[in-house]
This record gives structure tokens, C-alpha cells and sequence, in this order.
């Protein structure tokens, strides 16, 4: 049985609290703190929601729409925030070991998308060996319209720079506003029929919680 997402970032974050500089680790757990506190917005995407019409690049640089995404079945939409990010490439891992394979039988797709630039994107899924559709979302306009994106405090930023991030080196657009994790799971109709957002950014959605609500459609 495969080790589960929740195993995995924990023992990766362990890691990075004895590894780090313990100011820089401080700041990212205040962070964390301070988005959980702060709880999931008002007017973030909900279940039963219509996920308006979009269009994005993928990693090749060309256009992918929703309508395409949805054309022969639901999807699951997985919104990370970089293929920096150490908790982003456990969950992509995962989800290419663990869930693509499973989505077949429910006429499923996969498709991820972060502010990256599409060059940023490419580099992410040929590094994780991904095999489904990769996203660019600049300035992470889409994950603003939904209401899952944050700003990130100066001192996050400056603790990122520190170990050789500059998050506007990276995302489209010179952008740092980042999407919090979330999976959605929409249907041709473009409702959305599961949802589940993380406060805590090294927390993501197992992958048999999601293939429970693609068999619950």
C-alpha cells in the first residue's frame, strides 16, 4: 500500500525543520499558523458551484480551455502552488502514481495549475515524469475568481529569498499571490461536485478522498 500524502509531508517537513536555518523555519510555521487562523474566504469556491469558463497554457504553450478539459467526462482540477514547493511535488508524485491510474474508470481527467510560467510548468512535469495536463494560471487570476489565492507576507518572501526563491523569478508575470492547495472535481455541466481546500499548505487531499467522490458522481 502506498505511503499516504499526510505520511509523506510530515516526514518531509521534519526534515526541513532539523535542515533549515530556525528563523526561516519560524517564519513558515507562523505563516501557516496565520492561514489557518484566518480560515478559507468567504467567498471561496463551494460544491454545487459553476466553475466559470476559462483558458489557460499548459506547459507546451498551448491554449487548454475548460471546455476541453471537460469534454468527455468530469475532471479533477489541482490547484499547487510551484514545483519549488516540496509538499506540491509529494502530492503530483502521488496523484501520477496513485490516482491517474484509477481515473479511467470514471472517464476522468487529471489536469494541475499553478502561477508558474509555462517554462517553470514544463521543467515541473518533465522532473516529476507527469503524465497529465500541467497549467499556467498568471498572477493566479483564476484562483483569485475563486477565491483560493493569498498574498504572501514580506517576511515569507524574504525567508523564500533566503534559500535561493524568488518567486517572481518563477510564476507568470513576476506574481507571488499563490493559490492555497486545492481540488476541485467538476463535471461536463462545469458544477462543481467536490471541493477541498487547505489552509495548512503542506496538507493535500488523499487521493482515495478524491476517487471517493468521483464514485459518489
Amino acid at each position: 500500500m502506498s505511503t499516504s500524502i499526510h505520511e509523506q509531508s510530515a516526514q518531509t517537513k521534519a526534515q526541513a525543520a532539523a535542515r533549515l536555518p530556525q528563523p526561516v523555519v519560524e517564519v513558515f510555521d507562523r505563516s501557516i499558523a496565520s492561514l489557518v487562523d484566518q480560515g478559507l474566504p468567504s467567498d471561496a469556491i463551494r460544491a454545487g458551484d459553476t466553475l466559470a469558463s476559462f483558458t489557460l497554457t499548459d506547459a507546451t504553450g498551448a491554449s487548454v480551455s475548460l471546455e476541453q478539459i471537460v469534454a468527455t467526462g468530469p475532471a479533477v482540477i489541482v490547484f499547487y502552488r510551484g514545483g519549488w514547493c516540496p509538499y506540491c511535488n509529494i502530492a503530483l508524485r502521488t496523484y501520477q502514481a496513485d490516482l491517474l491510474p484509477r481515473l479511467a474508470a470514471f472517464g476522468a481527467r487529471l489536469v494541475a495549475i499553478s502561477p508558474q510560467t509555462p517554462d517553470e510548468s514544463l521543467s515541473t512535469a518533465e522532473k516529476a515524469g507527469l503524465e497529465f495536463t500541467v497549467l499556467s494560471d498568471p498572477g493566479s487570476r483564476l484562483a483569485h475568481t475563486i477565491g483560493i489565492a493569498f498574498e504572501q507576507a514580506e517576511d515569507v518572501l524574504d525567508a523564500q529569498r533566503q534559500l535561493g526563491l524568488n518567486l517572481a523569478d518563477v510564476n507568470a508575470e513576476g506574481a507571488v499571490d499563490l493559490p492555497r492547495p486545492t481540488v476541485l472535481i467538476v463535471d461536463q455541466a462545469h458544477t462543481v461536485r467536490f471541493v477541498d481546500i487547505q489552509s495548512d499548505y503542506t496538507a493535500r487531499t488523499e487521493v482515495d478522498d478524491i476517487v471517493a467522490a468521483l464514485a459518489a458522481l
